[in-house]
């Protein structure tokens, strides 16, 4: 069993709260638009960390988080990419990978809108954490928590931050 915290689009805003509701997580997940290598330091000293980059994100970041992040955590298979749409509305540039060897769980971030949805077509998960920063329009800020256990999703949980 792992217990994963996922977030994405911070663009450089730190958030104290991010720690203390990834307090119970075994391992932290970005999906890009991190902003600040300094952001992207604190999450992975708190807890072993992934991320993707995002199309905000310069060529420091870039060098250290690949675009497309593809591995396995406890017999599930995640794919992840900071563009990537949704079901029924994959970007162009991840479809053929998404189509050809569908992970079993699928995470974009960039559009801001907390999103998750269950592809029928391709037997996949999809989860889009919205934006937990503050630049963009979105008025919600929002984490995600859930768990991976033997290749299933667990008690998913979406974390509205305050101000």
């Amino acid at each position: 069993m792992t217990r994963i915290g996922l977030l994405s689009d911070t663009h450089s805003y730190w958030d104290d709260k991010y720690l203390k509701y990834f307090e119970e997580c075994d391992e932290i997940w970005h999906a890009g638009d991190i902003g600040s290598v300094e952001v992207a330091e604190r999450l992975a000293a708190f807890r072993p960390f992934r991320a993707v980059y995002g199309n905000i994100d310069g060529q420091e970041i870039r060098k250290l988080y690949p675009q497309i992040n593809r591995f396995t955590v406890d017999g599930a298979e995640v794919l992840m990419k900071h563009i990537g749409g949704y079901p029924g509305n994959y970007d162009p540039s991840i479809r053929g990978s998404l189509f050809v060897k569908p992970p079993q769980l699928f995470i974009s971030g960039h559009s801001h809108i907390l999103k998750v949805k269950y592809d029928k077509t391709l037997g996949l998960l999809h989860i889009n954490p919205g934006a937990a920063g503050k630049s963009g329009f979105h008025t919600v800020r929002t984490l995600v928590r859930f768990v991976i256990d033997q290749g299933e999703f667990k008690d998913l949980e979406v974390i509205e931050l305050a101000e």
